[in-house]
């Protein structure tokens, strides 16, 4: 049987060697970094270093917060920020959406960008906290988060970046807080941080991480997080390796599919939504993976409902093509040969309708 092919990196990325060494150093330093005695003291300069680390590899001039992943991030900036109103755009990521389930939700463009001008009359409020994903992670789109951070900023408000789906990619964007997921670009699962820019922006809830966050501090996740932010090239993925679907999407359009880059008002390269004629998202995923190919439907904390998205609703998608999107994400160990057969599956697939 040949090796299966994985391409739905969005939901999550396998383990980078140079995570997986640095976490195998981080089990040795089994202390407690909380601890006054040697062996904490040891773990808790590991943890600082490490820390610093981060930042540089991110570029980040602020604090960062250690936590469990983006969800936990999430929820503690919305739950925990001192702003006002809470505003968040109508694409974002469920787990914003239960954090802050009485927030209010800000519509968007149909290429998937945040309506500006409905942003500028909804901030005129008491300081809000606009919460917004720097690439969404349905279809790959990046917002202009340099003008919706001078907008929200001039309006003495907060910005919270969701950059879950492009830190360690792209460059992070201007924010006042920001969220990070290791396990997205090959670190490991369970560790994330909350970045922020100053701490007077966070209510402190006692405990951990400067009193930020309750918990014994996850050494192994932490240094694994750092080498795998440091393991990441640019570009993250090499163009060759994504030269394969530049072809298949003029052969998608010339089939009668969409493909939704055309469509978004500012692609990234590393989540491509396409749309096949004539078959559902939900029989598509079934044959992709008979065929050894692992691809999604949508975000993976939803994609289990076989519902048609919401983000794709959000977006004001035709429903007869919305309900025929897929998502492909590559990733960090993606191959030109791997790319390449998906095309050919994909072909395949479309042709027998």
């Amino acid at each position: 049987m040949p090796e299966r092919i994985y391409l739905d990196h969005a939901a999550t990325s396998p383990l980078r060697p140079e995570a997986r060494a640095a976490m195998e150093e981080g089990f040795g330093m089994w202390a407690n970094p909380s601890s006054p005695h040697a062996e904490g003291r040891k773990a808790r300069e590991a943890l600082e270093a490490a820390r610093e680390r981060v930042k540089e590899a991110l570029g980040w001039q602020g604090e960062v917060i250690f936590t469990s992943g983006a969800s936990e991030s999430l929820a503690m900036a919305l739950q925990h920020g001192q702003a006002g109103a809470r505003l968040v755009s109508s694409v974002e990521h469920d787990s914003v959406m239960r954090a802050a389930s009485d927030a209010e939700h800000l519509p968007v463009r149909a290429d998937g960008a945040l309506d500006l001008e409905t942003l500028m009359e909804a901030v005129q409020r008491e300081k809000p906290l606009v919460t917004v994903q720097h690439v969404n992670s349905e279809t790959g789109n990046q917002q202009d988060l340099a003008a919706i951070a001078g907008i929200v900023g001039q309006a003495g408000g907060l910005l919270l970046a969701d950059c879950a789906q492009s830190a360690g990619k792209i460059a992070l964007p201007p924010c006042d807080l920001g969220v990070v997921s290791a396990h997205k670009f090959g670190g490991p699962i369970g560790i994330g941080a909350l970045l922020v820019k100053d701490y007077a922006m966070l209510k402190p809830t006692g405990g951990q991480e400067r009193g930020y966050r309750r918990g014994t501090e996850n050494l192994p996740g932490v240094l694994g997080m750092a080498a795998a932010l440091e393991a990441c090239a640019s570009p993250y993925v090499a163009l060759e390796v994504l030269e394969p679907l530049d072809t298949l999407a003029e052969q998608c359009r010339n089939l009668g599919g969409t493909w939704l880059s055309d469509r978004l008002c500012d692609p990234t390269p590393y989540i491509r939504a396409i749309a096949m004629p004539s078959t559902s998202a939900t029989a598509q995923v079934m044959r992709f993976d008979m065929a050894g190919i692992a691809v999604s439907q949508g975000s993976a904390c939803s994609s289990g409902t076989m519902k048609t998205s919401r983000v794709l609703e959000a977006m004001q998608l035709e429903p007869d093509i919305a309900a025929h999107t897929i998502r492909v994400s590559v990733g960090w160990n993606t191959t030109r040969a791997e790319v390449e057969r998906f095309c050919e599956v994909w072909l395949e697939l479309a042709g027998k309708g």
